[in-house]
């Protein structure tokens, strides 16, 4: 594939910094919008990444920033909001999406790739899932002549997650952890795979005007994604849950900390299992990669490196004496 000039936003975050690492490691040139440029200038060791402070809700500069570019990616989103009606979520989302697909058609930009979610729809339960299907909708329809790819992935994982990472905070200071919706699924995909999706997306004709719902090798429960990062970090802990009259109002009170550990939207969206229902991974000709090859790697403690080296040398005495 040629050398592409991308435009993206949202390419500070977790899913981003790691795909314009790629990108520009494969030949292409990259600009990223950013609300804040000066906090996120590690970005700019990377040659060919021009990184441009601009407001991406603001449609004239969407279409300046967009004219010349071959392709756009958008990874903007948010898990919670502000507020709690809705509004947060339909700005980041609904508003954002409308305006980057008319910029793209006024700019004449070719191509354009979408991160929604997996099970976004019009009609789910929670104002984060809805306001992901209702942009899916505005860039299927409202595209025209941009030809658009769009990503559905489950809980992404990797180094820097937010939730892996997330847990293993709570589990290193707390001796229990109920867990509403406990028996919620997930598929979860790691971020070099979601990354991989992108890449191979952008560099085939045949991905576009497409959805990829992108899930890991393996589905887990809340609960037993909790234990296994406790495993993980050698750590013993009860982890059960909660019904869901007590995971409610757990969500009411928690939606008012910094932070919102777990909202009321959170707990609605913990009521559709994130699982795929199409191996998007393996139309795209990737074989995903499970927890167990990768969350061990930046999560494990000085006791789990233990562990596993007395495992190697044990290993390594069968072999030598067979």
């Amino acid at each position: 594939m040629r050398p592409l000039s991308i435009c993206i936003l949202g390419g500070t975050g977790f899913v981003g910094s790691q795909l314009c690492s790629r990108l520009i490691r494969d030949g292409h040139s990259l600009r990223v919008l950013t609300r804040n440029r000066d906090r996120h200038r590690e970005l700019l060791v990377l040659p060919g990444l021009e990184l441009v402070d601009a407001n991406v809700h603001d449609p004239a500069v969407l279409a300046e920033q967009f004219r010349g570019r071959d392709a756009v990616v958008n990874l903007v989103g948010i898990l919670n909001e502000r507020g709690r009606g809705g509004a947060g979520f339909r700005v980041a989302h609904v508003e954002l999406a409308r305006k980057v697909v008319a910029a793209c058609r006024s700019a004449g930009v070719e191509r354009l790739l979408h991160m929604s979610a997996l099970c976004a729809g019009t009609d789910a339960a929670s104002h984060y899932l809805r306001s992901k299907g209702e942009a899916e909708r505005i860039v299927r329809e409202e595209s025209a002549t941009v030809a658009w790819t769009i990503f559905q992935p489950s809980v992404i994982f990797g180094p820097g997650d937010a939730f892996m990472n997330r847990f293993a905070k709570l589990l290193r200071f707390a001796a229990l952890l109920p867990l509403a919706r406990a028996d919620a699924r997930f598929a979860p995909v790691y971020v070099g795979d979601v990354v991989e999706a992108f890449v191979r997306a952008l560099a085939e004709p045949d991905r576009q005007q497409a959805a990829y719902q992108l899930c890991g090798p393996q589905v887990y429960s809340l609960r037993e994604l909790v234990r296994y990062v406790a495993g993980v970090l050698g750590l013993r802990r009860w982890v059960f849950g909660l019904p869901d009259a007590l995971g409610y109002p757990l969500a009411l009170v928690l939606d008012f900390f910094p932070g919102k550990p777990l909202s009321v939207d959170n707990f609605r969206s913990l009521g559709t299992d994130s699982v795929c229902s199409v191996d998007g991974l393996g139309k795209l000709g990737i074989v995903p990669s499970s927890l167990a090859a990768v969350v061990p790697g930046y999560l494990g403690t000085r006791r789990h490196s233990v562990q596993l080296d007395a495992l190697r040398r044990a290993a390594g005495s069968r072999i030598g004496g067979s």
